[in-house]
């Protein structure tokens, strides 16, 4: 059996493109900080989302969620792979509360890609290495 390394890059950038596009969607008028997001389900297809702010400051999404939450509505249940695109040369980690809410649907040894606005990854992590020790429906 082939061992495989879940951090090597992957050779499709599908995922990588869907969170590049969908970032030049955001609403971003108080920080001027554009997220987008593209997860990839269980069955291979791609949902992607951008950060949403509201004038009401606690009110607004993240990008990640945002994409979580059209890959529920389409009836996905699962995440394989997190691509997350902020706007410089420093990679954009999801926060503390959105590395929770990929745990929902998202084994430990899931990847998370952070890239920059041109593809480049930045970082890669597993969600375990983002959320050590995480809280998981497993734990219920």
């Amino acid at each position: 059996m082939e061992h495989h390394d879940p951090l090597a890059p992957c050779d499709d950038r599908r995922l990588i493109e869907a969170a590049l596009h969908v970032r030049g969607n955001a609403h971003a008028p108080y920080s001027g900080f554009a997220v987008g997001a593209a997860v990839e389900d269980g069955d291979g297809r791609i949902f992607a989302g951008c950060n949403v702010e509201n004038a009401a400051y606690p009110e607004g999404t993240c990008a990640e969620a945002g994409a979580i939450a059209a890959m529920v509505a389409a009836g996905g249940r699962s995440l394989r792979r997190v691509v997350v695109c902020g706007g410089g040369a420093q990679p954009c980690f999801p926060c503390g509360g959105c590395r929770q809410k990929i745990r929902e649907f998202a084994a430990v040894s899931v990847v998370v890609d952070m890239v920059d606005p041109q593809g480049n990854i930045l970082a890669r992590r597993t969600l375990g290495d983002l959320l050590p020790d995480g809280f998981g429906p497993e734990n219920l």
